[in-house]
């Protein structure tokens, strides 16, 4: 997070899918006080994980497809900061 107003087009995106699981989240959660049966639980947080997954590896392509660029013309000139932005958004994969 070196730069707050950096976004990209997926941003949106991703926000609303984080917001869906984010409501799953407390749907989860009022189960649970339910009573619901665990493997109902276990399938619905399996739901949960994978929006999340899926929302992180579009963010990482993104960032990827859009700043590589970015990293390679700042590599050419010598500047390091790039390319250890890229190698430490990488270990998310």
């Amino acid at each position: 997070m070196t730069e707050p107003t950096h976004t990209h087009t997926s941003h949106a995106a991703i926000s609303k899918r984080l917001k869906r699981a984010e409501g799953h989240l407390r749907s989860i959660i009022a189960m649970m006080a339910d009573g619901r049966a665990c493997v109902d639980l276990a399938q619905q947080l399996h739901a949960v994980e994978k929006a999340i997954c899926q929302a992180k590896r579009t963010l990482i392509q993104d960032h990827i497809d859009h700043c590589l660029e970015h990293s390679a013309e700042a590599i050419a000139k010598g500047e390091r900061g790039a390319l250890e932005e890229f190698k430490q958004i990488t270990k998310y994969l």
